[in-house]
């Protein structure tokens, strides 16, 4: 079964979904938050989704950043709608960073490297290779 991980912003989810081994993380879609439910009902229709792994906002002196309340949020509503799935929380500083600079050596446009939506996207199979990457 796959695992699922979101870097979620309050105009958009990045998400991010492993293949069925778990080998390999890709980087799915970018959803608004009001659509996320749906899409997900939608998707797992399809792909079992066994993990949910949610990015954790924090600061760096480890203390939750101000987004934190909303990704509180999005946390309750996955357990309320998806009771079955467990998730898991994982420090997601720097996922954006990194998630640039990796849009910037792959020698895109300027107008692609603006693109927020993939930067989103990016973080989210960068924070779910993190955690493939611990749980090897």
């Amino acid at each position: 079964m796959r695992v699922m991980a979101f870097d979620y912003g309050t105009k958009r989810i990045g998400i991010a979904v492993t293949d069925p081994m778990q080998i390999i993380a890709t980087g799915l879609d970018t959803v608004h938050p009001n659509a996320i439910i749906e899409y997900l009902k939608k998707y797992m229709q399809a792909e079992p989704v066994e993990r949910f792994i949610v990015g954790e906002p924090k600061q760096m002196d480890n203390t939750p950043s101000q987004s934190a309340i909303h990704v509180k949020g999005f946390v309750n509503l996955l357990k309320k709608t998806f009771p079955e799935i467990p998730i898991e929380m994982l420090d997601e500083r720097f996922t954006s960073k990194m998630a640039s600079a990796t849009i910037a050596q792959s020698g895109m446009n300027r107008k692609g490297r603006q693109n927020k939506a993939l930067v989103d996207n990016i973080s989210a199979v960068i924070l779910l290779q993190s955690w493939m990457s611990q749980n090897r």
